[in-house]
C-alpha cells in the first residue's frame, strides 16, 4: 500500500511533462562577471557572522543603550555596567559585541585547527 501511494504521486507529478517539453537553450557563462577573491568572500561572511551573533539587529530594533550604569551605595558615584541585570532576554550593545567577538575567536580557533590538521 505504501509504495502504491508513491506510484500514484509520481504519476501525478510527472503528468505535465508528458505534453510539455523543456526548450533547448544554449546559454553561455558570462565571462565579464569577475569572481571575487576567496578571502574577500570569507571576510564578508565572517563579518556578517560577527554582526548576527552580536545581536546588532536586536540592538537596532530595541534601541538599547551602549552601556549601563548603577549608583554605588557607598560612594554615590555612578559606575559603568557592562551586563544588563534582571533581564534574560536583554543586553547592552557592549555586551553583544563582546559576545560576538568571543564567538568569532572560537570560530577562528576551529578554522586554525582545521588548517593545522591538513596533510601537506
Amino acid at each position: 500500500f505504501f509504495f502504491e501511494v508513491f506510484d500514484i504521486m509520481d504519476s501525478v507529478v510527472l503528468l505535465p511533462f508528458n505534453f510539455l517539453r523543456a526548450p533547448n537553450l544554449k546559454l553561455q557563462i558570462p565571462y565579464k562577471l569577475l569572481r571575487p577573491h576567496p578571502m574577500i568572500v570569507f571576510t564578508l561572511v565572517f563579518l556578517s557572522y560577527f554582526l548576527i551573533f552580536s545581536g546588532v539587529i536586536y540592538d537596532v530594533i530595541t534601541e538599547t543603550p551602549s552601556v549601563g550604569g548603577y549608583r554605588d551605595p557607598y560612594t554615590g558615584l555612578v559606575k559603568p555596567q557592562a551586563i544588563l541585570p534582571g533581564r534574560i532576554n536583554g543586553q547592552y550593545i557592549i555586551e553583544g559585541l563582546t559576545t560576538g567577538f568571543l564567538f568569532c575567536v572560537g570560530a577562528l580557533g576551529f578554522i586554525l585547527l582545521d588548517l593545522a590538521s591538513k596533510k601537506k
